[in-house]
């Protein structure tokens, strides 16, 4: 078997090399963990979700408060309020409360699957490094230009090691291109977007944390 290739290319923008980046062998050599990669995922999703949901029970519903008719003598069912759960109108039984669904996995487990993301990326030729990302000025035509330039396609991610307004302003009118800085690299991004496009200083500093 091959030994996995560490070296990638730094290009400028013009898509000329002018330098290598080495990754570490605990990220290049990291397996495909699928099973791994869901989990991760469906923390991420479930950490977004709001959790307002929420249904009114019988002592929230408004009215109810008169007995509808005497507990004998009627020949019907006995009943304490017209707003039980059996009537029309009445409150919800067990519905939905307004409740997190936050949850977290083992550090261990996060680091894992951002590693078998990035290697994963590195073998499909989907992740880029250039040296620098710079901007005057904010300009969605600069930053179509410039992912032109790269063969980036319509699905980028753009990581930065700090933020750059005017990179971020030039981005978030193109709706397939997302600008995370490094310390926010997740994988469910990864993952959604189709290319990476790291600059050198953001995969320095994801290397360090991830290896």
């Amino acid at each position: 078997m091959e030994a996995q290739v560490t070296r990638i290319p730094i290009l400028s923008v013009q898509r000329e090399a002018v330098g290598e980046f080495e990754l570490p062998a605990v990220i290049v050599d990291q397996p495909q963990r699928e099973h791994l990669l869901y989990e991760v995922v469906k923390m991420q999703l479930a950490n977004r979700r709001s959790g307002t949901a929420a249904t009114k029970t019988r002592s929230e519903v408004r009215g109810g408060g008169k007995k509808p008719w005497r507990q004998k003598g009627t020949g019907r069912a006995r009943a304490g309020s017209n707003r039980s759960p059996i009537w029309v109108g009445g409150g919800t039984a067990f519905g939905p409360q307004p409740r997190s669904y936050a949850y977290r996995l083992p550090r261990s487990a996060r680091k894992t699957a951002l590693r078998s993301v990035l290697a994963l990326k590195l073998r499909q030729e989907e992740l880029v490094v250039v040296d620098a990302i710079e901007f005057a000025q904010p300009k969605t035509k600069q930053m179509v230009g410039l992912l032109s330039q790269l063969d980036m396609g319509s699905s980028v991610l753009i990581v930065l090691a700090e933020a750059d307004v005017n990179v971020q302003k030039s981005a978030r009118n193109l709706p397939g291109v997302k600008v995370l800085l490094s310390q926010g690299l997740n994988v469910y991004d990864l993952l959604r977007y189709r290319k990476t496009l790291f600059t050198r200083t953001a995969l320095q500093q994801v290397s360090e944390r991830l290896g």
